[in-house]
């Protein structure tokens, strides 16, 4: 009986020395062994190639980055325009009126809402230039379109609505003239007219 004993026992150490993994150690059996470790291996296994990330996310292209953090329409609508208008006396005329009266850059502008015409110009010779600043010369803006000759108002204590002190190379000066009803519009060639002076041509902005 003894004998029956001692070999039990020593089948069961047997056992469990070849298996360790039932006595809660963390060894598996060998390859071929019992089938529930083998389901615990092919689970391991489909765990590692899931924890892996898919070629098809990893290959699918970034989407390109547009210049200066812009698309190609927003970098085609905010191109710089230039608030200036072009000279138009740039040429020949240009060149007469800086010739001739020394100044040049000039202007006609709609301004209050059409109740007046601002002209402008600026002087590159005084010497020249002193008839356009001259008290003594009246100035009128002609429009054969509208059939009307425009004056320069006179305020009280403020007197006439233009720049008369001697002119300066390198600085703008102005004049208004009223246009009472409206009747010179943007446009419209006008002339400008300051002792012997005529500016002829100028387009109301």
């Amino acid at each position: 009986m003894k004998a029956i004993i001692g070999i039990s026992l020593a089948n069961i150490i047997a056992v469990l020395f070849a298996y360790p993994g039932a006595t809660g150690g963390g060894a598996s059996p060998p390859a071929g062994g019992h089938p529930h470790a083998r389901c615990q291996a092919a689970a391991r296994a489909s765990e590692r190639a899931s924890a892996q990330p898919s070629e098809t996310a990893a290959a699918a292209p970034a989407p390109p980055a547009a210049t200066g953090g812009q698309t190609p329409a927003q970098a085609k609508h905010s191109a710089k325009v230039s608030p200036y208008h072009p000279d138009r006396f740039a040429g020949r005329a240009g060149g007469y009126y800086r010739l001739v009266w020394g100044v040049d850059s000039l202007g006609v502008k709609w301004a209050e809402s059409g109740e007046v015409i601002r002209f402008t110009y600026r002087v590159l010779d005084a010497e020249k230039a002193k008839v356009l600043n001259d008290k003594k010369n009246e100035p009128s803006l002609i429009d054969p379109q509208a059939g009307v000759k425009l004056v320069v108002p006179a305020m009280e204590n403020v007197g006439q609505l233009r720049q008369s002190a001697p002119p300066e190379n390198g600085k703008a000066y102005w004049m208004v003239f009223s246009n009472k009803g409206r009747l010179v519009k943007r446009g419209h060639h006008v002339a400008v007219v300051i002792g012997a002076f005529h500016a002829d041509g100028l387009v109301v902005d």
